[in-house]
């Protein structure tokens, strides 16, 4: 590919994430703009908004990787991502709309009223957003460094720049028209080469089939390796904070409601191109897999297959796709980061979103460029597990029980955390050879214990229920009328 059509499409894209953001900032006005676009978000934006920056450089890029290496077992990963959703619709959609609240500390600290709550809780928020940014960060290296041949800090460091701009800029409001857009972007990136390559496939000049990949064992392919996956990516998206601060912008439960069916939609749509990819890849270009290059899979296959002008057009189309991957994850997280941060820290004002915003996005642009990036799919996976093992059980118990207590919660965050956090650890240290299954895929017994650990310190706290449960329960499980447009 011409390294000069890769840079166009990497310019073109970040160019028009910056003109729609600032488009956000001309009708961002209040604080509640700034945090949660005023409530105002109609469905049909959000569901985009939401797919936009859940589609991240995993969904992108690694699904294709995994399914180039494994075949049909990598496919439990796309399973898990939009089932999660149907969860999200079922247990917590609605509920959390009703709540109130801007941030998940916020929600916590009314539903235990208990200050301690709120921080580990906020703790807990900053720390897996940096987690799951610096994923997109790897990625961002991987596609600047294979397709334009630049340095790979080069994308990491654009990422970081559009991304404050734009959030500093606009925020909540502002990022919705940007992820909003980036999710069609995403879309077409990947079903427009598909259709040239089948046809390309379909004819007379078709190159020449290479052998099938082996399946290897990069995606789980046992019963335990399969539960502990769906477990972390099931329970792991109820707790996403950039998922999770998208409901608070809808106008009432049921408008939350309507968003998630939409968005699960959406998302089944779009994991049948990555699918496409990955089996396309296992004929056509086997030897990614074999020289440690399989999440460069769709970057390359259209240049591959249809070759040319052609193919560099396309190859330029699909760069595109996957940085406004990148740019729509993270520039999600550091708005849902800079809320907690912001009010924690900085006081809650616009001001301090904006300071906020800019430590949210250059710490862990420091992580990834002090680490080297791993399977992508694989990388977030862990972080799923990590957040179904801390922010879901507090999430879940204090929409759904009320003997939940603010010792509980901790114990419960706490326990999830060590656990999940120590495999993690555990697992870079020793190597991907070296790890057994149960701690390269830890959720499967993370999740319960810190499930467990609420439950049994609630129960052993029962006198710290808070007196304002009842009223609060109350107002998460009644349904609500549209609120008035915000001025």
């Amino acid at each position: 590919m011409n390294p000069v059509v890769g840079v166009a499409a990497v310019a073109a894209v970040s160019l028009a994430t910056a003109v729609i953001g600032f488009y956000g900032l001309r009708v961002s006005r209040t604080t509640g703009d700034f945090y949660v676009a005023s409530r105002t978000v109609k469905p049909w934006w959000n569901a985009s908004a939401i797919g936009g920056e859940y589609l991240s450089a995993a969904s992108f890029l690694g699904v294709a990787g995994l399914i180039l290496l494994s075949g049909t077992d990598a496919l439990w990963y796309p399973v898990g991502y939009t089932a999660g959703y149907l969860m999200l619709l079922l247990f917590v959609a609605a509920p959390l709309r009703r709540s109130g609240a801007y941030t998940i500390p916020d929600f916590t600290e009314a539903r235990l009223d208990s200050r301690a709550v709120r921080r580990v809780t906020s703790l807990v928020v900053v720390l897996v957003g940096w987690l799951y940014i610096v994923p997109q960060l790897h990625g961002a290296a991987l596609a600047i460094r294979i397709t334009t041949g630049l340095p790979a800090w080069v994308g990491p460091v654009a990422v970081v720049a559009v991304v404050c701009i734009t959030v500093v800029a606009g925020g909540m409001r502002s990022i919705t028209f940007v992820q909003a857009f980036q999710y069609w972007l995403k879309l077409t990136a990947l079903a427009v080469p598909i259709v040239f390559m089948l046809l390309v496939l379909g004819g007379t000049n078709a190159p020449a089939a290479a052998p099938a990949v082996n399946p290897t064992a990069v995606a789980p392919t046992g019963p335990y390796q399969i539960i502990s996956l769906l477990v972390a990516l099931l329970f792991g998206t109820l707790g996403l904070p950039h998922v999770l601060v998208r409901f608070y912008t809808n106008p009432d439960g049921q408008s939350a409601r309507r968003t998630t069916l939409i968005v699960l939609g959406l998302l089944s749509v779009f994991y049948l191109f990555p699918t496409a990819y990955g089996m396309l890849g296992r004929v056509f270009a086997a030897d990614l897999a074999q020289s440690g290059q399989a999440d460069a899979l769709v970057l390359l296959l259209p240049g591959r297959v249809v070759g040319g002008a052609a193919g560099d057009l396309l190859t330029a189309l699909v760069v595109a796709g996957a940085f406004a991957a990148f740019l729509s994850t993270t520039s999600g997280l550091v708005v849902s980061l800079a809320g907690v941060i912001s009010q924690d820290v900085f006081g809650g004002s616009v001001r301090g979103f904006r300071l906020a915003a800019l430590v949210s996005a250059i710490v862990p642009l420091g992580l990834a460029s002090m680490t080297e990036s791993l399977a992508l799919a694989g990388s977030v996976g862990l972080v799923f597990a990590f957040t179904a093992s801390t922010i879901c059980p507090v999430l879940l118990l204090g929409i759904w029980w009320r003997g939940l207590t603010d010792a509980g919660a901790i114990a419960g965050m706490a326990t999830g955390g060590l656990l999940c956090g120590g495999a993690m650890v555990a697992g870079s240290v020793l190597g991907a050879a070296l790890t057994p299954s149960w701690l390269a895929q830890p959720a499967a017994w993370t999740v319960p214990a810190a499930f467990a650990a609420t439950v049994l310190v609630s129960r052993a706290t029962r006198g710290r229920v808070p007196r304002t449960m009842t009223r609060l329960m109350t107002r998460l499980h009644t349904p609500e009328r549209p609120l008035a447009t915000e001025r």
